[in-house]
This record gives structure tokens, sequence and C-alpha cells, in this order.
């Protein structure tokens, strides 16, 4: 029986791999739908030798995985990518600034009726906070497991958690 044993260099180029808002926005932009280096540069006005270099980052650490390659308009070979979904379930050490970056990156340019936000501010203890954390993660990770429908719409959701320390 072989073990799954991921070493310390594995979980750190994981981690660096995630590091940087470009690379989440290409693994959100091909978690539906596969998509070539050409159509990833052009989605996120990249140079393509830019996009290329964070592909294969996310290719090595298995963020992304190649599909068949297919022939493009000008009989040229490409190679869609898809994400394979591991992010989800991955560890990144100090993730806040760079889902928050990404975040922002994502919504710029949209209306705000193209934006639901919701503002919460509770007095909880320990237990409740963790119970009501809880839920909501599990409520993200059901739909996490449940899949896209083909007749759906791709959507993004973020929820950050934070202590307020200006309200005691």
């Amino acid at each position: 029986m072989l073990l799954n044993m991921e070493t310390d260099e594995d979980v750190q180029a994981r981690g660096r791999a995630l590091s940087a808002p470009v690379r989440l926005r290409i693994l959100r932009l091909c978690l539906h739908k596969a998509r070539t280096n050409k159509e990833i540069a052009e989605v996120l006005d990249l140079n393509p030798a830019t996009a290329l270099h964070h592909v294969r980052t996310l290719l090595a650490t298995g963020f992304l995985r190649a599909e068949e390659p297919r022939t493009g308009n000008r009989g040229a070979k490409e190679i869609p990518y898809r994400a394979t979904g591991l992010s989800w379930g991955s560890r990144m050490p100090n993730a806040a600034p760079v889902l928050v970056e990404t975040f922002l990156q994502e919504i710029e340019g949209l209306s705000p009726s193209e934006i639901d936000v919701w503002r919460l501010g509770v007095r909880l203890n320990d237990a409740n906070r963790a119970e009501m954390m809880g839920k909501i993660r599990a409520v993200f990770e059901e739909y996490a497991r449940h899949g896209s429908d083909e007749d759906g719409t791709a959507t993004s959701i973020m929820l950050a958690h934070h202590l307020d320390r200006t309200a005691d």
C-alpha cells in the first residue's frame, strides 16, 4: 500500500504557488472551463510569457492539469488547462492579504449591482463563534463538493471573518 507522503518541500511549493493573486485568478478561470495559455493571458490582460510562467508553476504543484492538446485557429497546437480543485483543501500561510487582493482584482470594474455584500457585527463567545464559523464552512464545503451545474453561471464567494478589536 502506497501512502501519499508530501514532503515539506511539496507543501512549501504549494504555498508559494498560491501566494500570488494572479495564480488564484488563473485557477478560478480554469475551474469550470479548460483554457489555453493564450486565453488566460487575454482574459487577465497578461503577456503570454508571464501567463505561461504562472501556468507552469500551477502545473508543477498539481493545481492545474493539462488536457488533450487541440488545434487552434491557425493550426497551432494549443494545450487547455483545467484547475484540479487541489487548492480548496490546501493550506495557505498568511492567506488573508492574498485572498483579499485577489477578490479586489476580481471585482474591479463590476458595478455595485453585480456584487452582493453583507456585513455583520455580533458579540459571540468562543464556542458560539466556532459554531457559526463551522456552519458557514460546512455550507462552503457542501457547494464545493456539489460540482458545476451545466446550465449554471460561474460565481465566486469570499467570506472574511475577523475579531473587531475596536468594538470592545
